[in-house]
């Protein structure tokens, strides 16, 4: 009797592991087709993946960053025109505008728009 209980409980033991792996297996089919149909539905609301999103908004963080930087270069030049540009010694005489620098007549050297 002993023998008959031991190979029933083996048995019994060989159909639960049996079960639990045709239930990882199923479990895995399950979360493969929930993955694929969620990503068919993502790809046609065409929502971007977070690697481009964050290519993007790191691109628009640098963008933003030149922005910046050229405002602020811009800002110093208007200043530094328009310094020059400020009637020296207030004599209040009028004068008729310098020409393009560096023609004939003008007060300003050639620049380069290109520094």
């Amino acid at each position: 009797m002993v023998q008959t209980t031991n190979r029933f409980f083996d048995e019994v033991a060989r159909l639960m592991n049996d079960a639990a792996g045709v239930a990882q297996g199923m479990r895995r089919e399950a979360e493969t087709l929930f993955r694929t149909q969620a990503e068919r539905i993502l790809r046609d609301l065409a929502v971007v993946q977070r690697e481009e999103f964050e290519a993007v908004k790191d691109m628009a963080r640098l963008a933003r960053e030149e922005n910046e930087a050229l405002k602020a270069r811009v800002a110093a030049l208007e200043a530094r025109l328009a310094g020059a540009n400020a009637p020296a010694g207030g004599t209040g005489a009028t004068s008729a505008p310098p020409g393009p620098a560096g023609s004939p007549g003008s007060e300003h050297p050639p620049t380069s728009h290109f520094a």
